[in-house]
């Protein structure tokens, strides 16, 4: 099938693009597993289909709020310097959040608390809605938009956005915020990137690039289970040739991954201020 929508199916189609069936590809099954799993996570670490924009939310359950605000210490290690120095224990509080392993990154928490100075009726961006609404034909447009930023400013002071700190080995988020403010249900919710995943994606499996990278992995894998053979002559005087298809493989392989950065990859955003 020349569009796979299933990792059986990619990895039939790859070892097509190779010679099979009229010619025996010298790659085991597990080699084979191997190389797809490290083609997909590269093709998810740098294309920018590989990942998505997400929001999500989770309810934080009383158990994690209990250990959240309880400042719940763990000892990380000791060091001691000797000559008669007692050792020091460094400790790391418990304030974080385990994230699921798809998650790449957090761009920010968004505010607990989304109202301005105040919250229900006297809330001030509901007054101005209140007293405004039916001067909307002759409305300043300028300087409501100024009073809107100046409000947006002045909630930024008092309810500045929640610090937070997140390392995508350990899955670990940290929000710096005083849990004890808040009550049991209170629900978090991320804007962050998520790893598209190829089980509920089927495209995935058909994406040009992939198809190519992955051909040229097992490619590779093949000449290199073939160099130790170099030399040796096979029936009818055929010589095996590991060294040549190894050599192309990287050839192949260095054009993709230039491709894919320059490419299939986002350009970093400029960083002002």
């Amino acid at each position: 099938m020349s569009k796979p929508s299933t990792r059986q199916e990619l990895i039939d189609y790859c070892l097509r693009r190779l010679g099979y069936p009229v010619l025996e590809i010298n790659v085991d099954d597990d080699q084979i597993d191997d190389l797809v799993d490290d083609a997909i996570q590269h093709w998810q670490d740098y294309h920018f289909d590989g990942y998505q924009r997400m929001f999500l939310k989770h309810k934080v359950t009383t158990a994690e709020r209990e250990t959240l605000k309880s400042g719940v210490t763990t000892t990380t290690g000791t060091n001691s310097s000797g000559s008669g120095i007692a050792s020091v224990n460094w400790e790391e509080g418990q304030n974080f959040l385990q994230l699921p392993d798809h998650v790449l990154g957090i761009n920010k928490v968004f505010k607990m608390d989304n109202s301005t100075i105040s919250n229900g009726l006297f809330n001030i961006k509901y007054q101005m809605f209140l007293n405004d609404v039916y001067y909307y034909g002759a409305l300043d447009l300028l300087n409501y938009s100024m009073t809107k930023t100046y409000l947006e400013d002045l909630s930024r002071l008092i309810t500045p956005d929640v610090q937070l700190r997140f390392n995508r080995k350990n899955g670990r988020l940290y929000v710096d915020i005083d849990w004890r403010e808040f009550n049991d249900d209170t629900y978090i919710v991320l804007d962050c990137y998520r790893l598209v995943d190829p089980s509920d994606a089927a495209s995935v499996y058909n994406d040009w690039w992939l198809k190519k990278y992955t051909t040229s992995l097992i490619k590779r894998q093949w000449g290199q289970n073939l160099i130790k053979f170099q030399g040796v002559a096979l029936p009818g005087g055929v010589q095996l040739n590991g060294r040549q298809l190894y050599d192309d493989a990287m050839a192949e392989l260095e054009v993709l991954e230039k491709e894919l950065r320059t490419t299939y990859e986002e350009p970093p955003f400029d960083l002002i201020g």
